[in-house]
């Protein structure tokens, strides 16, 4: 999954498999163009830090087959549905666990880590703990939304912002300051020996184009992501949680109106490959 984009930190909201996984070629593509720049050519270890699922991390066990791949994931939805999925590798094994707490048996060759890390406070100076742990010629992959300003994400926060919903919401939603940009983390990982390269895309990704959501391809989109903590910190009122639903559907559909082809998405990504040489 961008891999579970988020089942990272302590906190980190549930996971929907079914849901999140309704636009899974959008959310795969960042995975792909992220790992696509790691010139590692024969890792012995390579650990994929928020794994989902485990279907993008079987991709590292078939570009690397002989090394060791392990995922790590907070989300006991993901990794339970790795099974029944069928997304398990002989090749891979996934554990559950939180990004924060785990640490390396032995320097890992490759670290990959994929829409995970804007759901942990702190991200920063974990980056600079996995950077010191690389093993010599070692590679470092991270790749973070950075779409807080987008019509989604604004919406989203003006919605919870009204007065009968700023109480049960407070502090529940992050903004631009959950992330950095690619010159943040440039300097921040070469400030740890790296070799940095970084920059960002913006992905124009027209959703259902079947028009099975008709008017709400955007709010399917995000109710598998950004707007989980919501549902999640909602889930004890069941008539305010369908409130602020049609609330923020309703905004959602003023700004991202269908069009006859699609509806059109645009989503900025943040990426950085940082390698040790």
């Amino acid at each position: 999954m961008p891999t579970s984009p988020a089942s990272g930190g302590l906190g980190s909201p549930s996971w929907d498999v079914e849901t999140y996984g309704c636009f899974a070629d959008e959310r795969s593509r960042p995975f792909h163009d992220l790992v696509a720049r790691v010139g590692a050519a024969d890792p012995r270890t390579v650990v994929d830090l928020g794994c989902g699922t485990g279907a993008l991390t079987a991709t590292l066990a078939e570009r690397w087959p002989a090394a060791r791949v392990l995922g790590i994931d907070s989300s006991t939805e993901m990794i339970s549905a790795a099974t029944t999925v069928g997304h398990t590798s002989p090749a891979v094994r996934l554990v559950g666990a939180d990004v924060r707490d785990w640490q390396p048996d032995v320097p890992p060759d490759v670290l990959v880590s994929n829409a995970v890390l804007q759901w942990v406070p702190g991200h920063r100076d974990l980056l600079r703990g996995w950077a010191t742990q690389l093993a010599p010629d070692g590679w470092l992959a991270v790749q973070v939304p950075g779409n807080w300003d987008a019509p989604s994400h604004a919406l989203m926060r003006e919605v919870a912002d009204r007065p009968m919903f700023a109480g049960p919401l407070d502090g529940v939603l992050r903004g631009a300051e959950s992330v950095d940009d690619p010159a943040g983390y440039a300097e921040l990982l070469a400030g740890q020996g790296c070799s940095v390269d970084a920059w960002e895309t913006t992905y124009l990704h027209v959703l259902d184009q079947a028009g099975e959501h008709g008017p709400d391809a955007v709010l399917a989109w995000v109710s598998g992501t950004g707007l989980r903590p919501v549902l999640d910190a909602l889930a004890g009122d069941d008539d305010l949680r369908a409130a602020f639903v049609e609330q923020y559907r309703d905004e959602l559909r003023r700004a991202y109106p269908p069009r006859r082809w699609g509806t059109p998405l645009a989503f900025r990504r943040v990426f950085v490959v940082a390698h040790r040489a």
